[in-house]
């Protein structure tokens, strides 16, 4: 089911909680949202549905995954960017890494470990920062 974006940053700030098996409506929701804005965005986080799960849903070229319980092992190759949000206005400076390992469960819960470099990576940084409740 689509549903609205939150904006309301004492809540996006707040740092989401594992995921489990009893969110898996919350997983299809993120990637319903996520692609209903498919226009205007590339990733997005359960909290940005105002949820506060540890889920990013991230467009990669056709496919919309889901990352359930994120987290970055590696990172290497520091830089600067500029970012936007589907819930802030503009954008901001944001530090942040070429290459990646990201842990996480896929949407079966079977865990995967794997690389991610560039654009991906940097989508999968700004979308565990909000999980984190880290705002850009």
């Amino acid at each position: 089911m689509i549903k609205p974006i939150i904006r309301d940053q004492q809540f996006l700030k707040i740092k989401s909680k594992p995921a489990t098996k009893s969110d898996f409506a919350t997983i299809t929701d993120l990637m319903d949202t996520l692609r209903a804005n498919s226009d205007r965005g590339v990733g997005m986080a359960a909290n940005m549905i105002g949820v506060s799960k540890r889920v990013i849903a991230v467009e990669m070229g056709i496919m919309t995954i889901a990352m359930i319980n994120p987290t970055i092992t590696k990172k290497t190759g520091p830089y600067e960017a500029m970012e936007g949000c589907l819930s802030l206005p503009g954008e901001r400076k944001a530090t942040r890494y070429k290459d990646i390992e990201v842990r996480y469960l896929d949407h079966n819960f079977k865990q995967q470990t794997q690389h991610f470099s560039g654009w991906f990576a940097q989508i999968i940084q700004h979308e565990v920062d909000h999980c984190d409740g880290i705002l850009i």
